[in-house]
């Protein structure tokens, strides 16, 4: 699909997973409201707070309403400045969420149009999307944010991590509502353009690549998310300033689990636990699999994006299926069984880049070089 037609859908989706994510920042004020534990329990509307707080443009559901922010020798207009603060850290949120959305969105529809059998494939990858997009949005506008709650220079890298962990299970639905939207508008500009035919990849090839990117993906799942590896990464690097304590944001980006022995959990529990790992890596090595296959041309941008969206599939149905196993909605409320959905999506990011470089390396060793037929020129 030619930009000219991609760029349509996707800003369409940006616009829309915008609009969602500021509505339901919108909505965090409601929950403060006396009627909403009628409506939800306790613990549910806590949860509720929680997940809808990152995207509030209002500060006053945000910021500590103790006194402890703007409380100086300024008196209120202390508060007030760091009230503009806070709206502009959200005005960077949601700028870059539309920016990150529509620059993925358009790389995606242009590399894999939802044609010639492609569009559950786009749709997944949209989805998928999603989640980084926001997340990428909430890094860019963390210093921001830290700043807004008056302590910036008080450890700023755990700061750094808890503000980046904040995106939330709402992201995802966000995003599963705009991949549908987005998608569907992709089908209407394409009509008419010159149907690109899915490449014809050899399948040992591909093979090799999927089982090489899903290592990648392995080596943070099984080896870096081990309750003892974990823990080293934690306290080995202490920093110094500014840079102190910065164990919680690397686990955060290198970590897509946690994992011991069965030693706290009963060996059937364990395995089932287990299984949610392997699913993860099934999921990623599949759909690595059918990814050169999918794309009209095999570049690296293309594939390092789709690698990632496999990555961010693979973690979401894994946390499908914890929430399928999971027996704490009767002691927390059912919203809590959704706290975990979105979780790992910066590790996601971070190894699902050096897998797809990976994947693609492997496929140009096993002689796969994307010819585009000169017959086929791009509408």
């Amino acid at each position: 699909m030619a930009y000219r037609r991609a760029v349509i859908p996707a800003l369409v989706g940006g616009l829309l997973i915008t609009l969602l994510l500021w509505w339901a920042g919108a909505s965090a004020q409601a929950l403060q409201l006396r009627g909403s534990t009628s409506v939800f329990d306790v613990d549910s509307v806590n949860e509720l707070r929680r997940w809808l707080t990152p995207w509030s443009y209002d500060p006053s559901t945000a910021l500590p309403s103790d006194g402890s922010v703007g409380t100086g020798t300024d008196g209120g207009g202390g508060g007030t400045r760091y009230s503009e603060l806070y709206r502009t850290a959200m005005q960077i949120r949601f700028v870059t969420l539309f920016a990150f959305f529509v620059a993925g969105a358009l790389l995606l529809l242009r590399r894999m149009p939802p044609t010639q059998g492609r569009t559950p494939a786009t749709l997944l990858a949209l989805w998928a999307w999603g989640p980084v997009a926001a997340t990428l949005a909430v890094t860019v506008s963390a210093p921001w944010l830290i700043a807004s709650r008056g302590r910036g220079s008080y450890r700023v890298l755990p700061q750094l991590a808890g503000v980046i962990a904040s995106s939330g299970p709402v992201a995802v639905f966000a995003g599963l509502a705009t991949a549908l939207l987005t998608v569907v508008v992709a089908r209407v500009t394409a009509k008419g353009a010159v149907p690109l035919p899915r490449r014809s990849v050899p399948p040992r090839a591909a093979r090799t690549a999927a089982g090489v990117g899903t290592a990648v993906v392995a080596v943070s799942l099984v080896v870096l998310s081990y309750q003892s590896v974990a823990a080293w990464i934690q306290t080995s690097f202490s920093g110094a300033g500014l840079l102190s304590e910065p164990g919680d944001l690397l686990r955060q980006w290198l970590l897509l689990g946690a994992w011991s022995g069965p030693s706290t959990m009963s060996f059937g529990h364990w395995l089932l636990y287990r299984a949610a790992d392997v699913v993860l890596l099934a999921v990623v090595w599949w759909s690595l699999r059918l990814l050169p296959g999918l794309l009209t041309r095999t570049t690296a941008p293309a594939m390092v994006l789709g690698a990632v969206c496999a990555t961010v599939l693979g973690l979401l149905a894994s946390q499908v299926l914890h929430m399928a196993v999971d027996d704490t909605a009767a002691v927390w409320g059912p919203v809590h069984v959704f706290s975990a959905l979105g979780t790992g999506v910066p590790a996601a990011l971070t190894f699902g880049v050096m897998s797809g470089l990976a994947a693609l390396a492997t496929l140009r060793l096993a002689g796969d070089r994307d010819p585009l037929p000169s017959a086929v020129v791009p509408a």
